[in-house]
């Protein structure tokens, strides 16, 4: 689903440990880092699609994690003009994303990337929080900015109790 402007609707989800570490995730056969994402389908609300885009792409449930928060607004950026897929009607031309910030519950071992045929990640590690926001793709590092500065005071409040 492409809206009027040309955004696809999407989720991003910073996950974070008790010690306000954050999920950073590897793809699959790159040397590229990133939040899980992916698309809200049309049957979807944002908390359903970032249950089930976390499942496919972490293979944590909803009993392993906690919602400690999410953006207001949508937060969109535009893809590079070399990504963008001229023959495909509608024409995306970017993403359009609600962020989510989850704490996880459960031991870190839970975390699989083997329970679907086409895993997205390969490696993930903890990292500092900010850490993302200087090794992301460059034309995702504003809209990562504008998630983790709202989201990051929620991370705080989180993290002093």
């Amino acid at each position: 689903m492409i809206d009027s402007k040309g955004y696809r609707p999407n989720v991003g989800i910073i996950l974070c440990n008790n010690e306000g570490r954050v999920f950073w995730a590897k793809r699959m056969g790159m040397d590229a880092w990133q939040f899980p994402q992916g698309g809200i389908n049309d049957d979807e609300d944002p908390e359903t699609a970032m249950y089930r885009e976390l499942w496919e792409e972490t293979g944590l449930q909803q009993q392993h994690v906690q919602i400690l928060g999410r953006t207001r607004y949508w937060l969109r950026y535009q893809l590079p003009e070399r990504y963008i897929r001229k023959n495909s009607q509608p024409l995306c031309i970017g993403q359009k994303q609600i962020w989510f910030m989850l704490r996880l519950l459960t031991q870190d071992s839970a975390v699989r990337f083997d329970h679907c045929s086409k895993p997205e990640f390969d490696s993930w590690r903890w990292v500092d929080y900010w850490e993302p926001l200087n090794n992301v793709v460059y034309f995702k590092r504003k809209v990562y900015q504008r998630a983790m500065t709202e989201l990051g005071t929620i991370l705080e409040l989180a993290t002093e109790k």
